[in-house]
């Protein structure tokens, strides 16, 4: 098998990605800037309720990640995400689905960057003005940092990889560190660690819905601290073993994060005092609480925990930034060799990076900051748009196991046809959990790219209509119109028009996305259509 992944320069990618790499470029992925406000947000959405919504989060974002573990084996090379759609569908979704992708990524960076410049603000004021929204300073203080991680980028992958170990190995410490602290100083909250201290349990009981479980997977940057999983898979085509090395990395970053995640709500819950939800759950407050942790740290009398917090607001942000810089690159990169975007997109540099990718990435990801300038408003973006892209992992996956069950599969996922249609429920539910306002933003979004590109391939490549596709993607548009629908019709406290209340909202997203599933397997291209796209997949690896 040829290690070249093909570009137009003829040279390919290095496959310098190892299991240890794979894996904390995954787990740096996962813990960024989610760990230093998610508890916080999650406290005042779901109360005490919060852990259980860390602990679901990571339950669904299992479920997800376990079916695409499987399928990247089955395409271990650089922007696989985009791979999988065109085997099952066909490269007119392959191309649609490479440019959603882009958009579920070039948001993080800025998004990281959001939350480097709040904490700052803390020391360095005037940087974020009233409700968290940047300042005009806090703006070009955002772009410059996407700019520096943009240009480490541009290092070879061995050395891109190495940084991000050393990085990681303290982003793993630090919040581990901060959660024993926090719970250990937190005993005089007494009763059992789930429930985060009986004194606090009991405070405020009818402050906080208990829907708000679910509502915090979206609002609170619950769901958008998990998805990193995904970035073993974008680098799949630079490891020397991806059959082995990817899944074993997408489920260890899983386990990993959750376990970190899960010990720092616990850590926050049992560390605020019940005035501090004097006034409610909602509004929830103590000296030092746009920067959390670092608040909390200061309160309990450990100021050298407080400052190596504020170093790491810097580090971890920038960690996940970095690495999505890349992941997102390589997801342009795909583009570039599909045709679904200009063949610069496929350009390395000396160290065989794809250089263009980079700098786009940079581009846009400034360009983001502008509709969404505050940390919370960009999260409730990433998140829909995430699920929705992961969505159609599910469905490959279940295409590929009814027309070719005889494939080599170096991971297998047990009980797939039953798990499968669990994730993609998952992935609407996150959808219809992140209220109707969101949910219109994000389509109106990918309508807008939709838009861009049928102008791209129509009146700038100049291809053909037959060629776009439209007979294996017409279900995209019944799966999006009808979540929008249901959205709509859903609770006051989903965003809706109060039609549906939230439990039969969630039992009509499950109903529908059955029905999607079935569309999307009766769109799918023909089985031996299928088996010669994979061929010529793995002839080109």
């Amino acid at each position: 098998m040829s290690t070249s992944s093909g570009t137009a320069t003829g040279e390919g990618l290095r496959r310098d990605a190892g299991i240890i790499g794979l894996l904390f470029a995954s787990t740096t992925s996962m813990i960024g800037s989610g760990w230093l406000f998610g508890a916080l947000h999650a406290s005042k959405i779901a109360g005490p309720l919060s852990v259980w919504s860390w602990v679901l989060g990571a339950v669904i974002i299992m479920l997800i990640a376990l079916c695409f573990a499987e399928l990247a084996s089955l395409f271990p090379r650089s922007g696989a995400l985009v791979h999988m759609s065109h085997a099952s569908h066909g490269e007119g979704l392959g191309r649609v689905w490479g440019w959603m992708l882009f958009l579920s990524y070039v948001a993080v960076p800025a998004v990281e960057a959001e939350s480097i410049v709040t904490y700052a603000n803390n020391l360095y004021p005037h940087l974020v003005g009233s409700g968290g929204v940047l300042t005009a300073t806090g703006f070009v203080a955002c772009a410059v940092l996407v700019g520096l991680l943009a240009l480490l980028n541009l290092l070879a992958i061995r050395w891109l990889l190495t940084v991000n170990n050393t990085i990681t190995w303290w982003k793993i410490a630090v919040p581990l560190l901060t959660a024993i602290v926090l719970i250990v100083a937190g005993a005089h909250q007494v009763g059992p660690l789930w429930t985060g201290g009986a004194s606090v349990w009991t405070a405020a009981p009818n402050s906080y819905d208990p829907n708000g479980l679910f509502l915090a997977l979206p609002a609170a940057g619950i769901v958008f601290s998990f998805l990193g999983f995904r970035t073993a898979i974008d680098l799949g085509g630079e490891s020397a073993n991806p059959g082995r090395n990817i899944p074993l990395a997408v489920i260890g970053a899983v386990l990993l994060s959750a376990v970190v995640y899960i010990l720092l709500q616990i850590g926050f819950l049992k560390s605020i005092k019940p005035q501090d939800i004097a006034n409610g759950w909602g509004k929830l407050n103590f000296p030092g609480v746009k920067g959390p942790f670092a608040g909390l740290a200061m309160v309990l009398g450990f100021g050298w925990l407080a400052t190596l917090l504020y170093i790491d607001a810097a580090i971890s942000p920038a960690g996940t930034g970095l690495i999505y810089v890349t992941g997102g690159s390589r997801i342009l990169f795909a583009n570039g060799e599909m045709k679904a975007g200009p063949r610069v997109l496929t350009k390395l540099n000396s160290g065989q990076v794809p250089w263009v990718s980079v700098a786009v990435m940079w581009v846009v990801g400034v360009s983001f900051l502008l509709p969404f300038p505050a940390w919370q408003k960009m999260v409730d973006y990433i998140s829909d748009i995430t699920a929705l892209t992961y969505g159609l992992g599910p469905i490959v996956l279940l295409i590929l196991r009814r027309d070719h069950p005889d494939l080599q599969r170096p991971f297998r996922l047990l009980a797939a046809s039953v798990l499968a249609p669990i994730a993609f429920i998952c992935c609407d539910l996150i959808i219809l959990w992140s209220g109707f306002a969101t949910v219109s933003w994000m389509f109106a979004i990918v309508l807008i790219i939709f838009v861009l590109y049928l102008a791209y391939f129509y009146l700038t490549a100049r291809e053909p209509g037959a060629n776009f596709g439209w007979d294996h993607m017409w279900w995209l548009g019944a799966w999006f119109g009808g979540m929008w629908i249901i959205s709509a019709l859903g609770g006051h406290d989903l965003g809706g028009y109060g039609v549906l209340g939230f439990w039969p909202a969630v039992a009509v997203t499950a109903v529908w996305s059955l029905v999607v599933i079935e569309l999307a397997k009766r769109s799918s291209l023909p089985s031996e259509e299928t088996g010669r796209i994979l061929a010529q997949i793995e002839r080109t690896m």
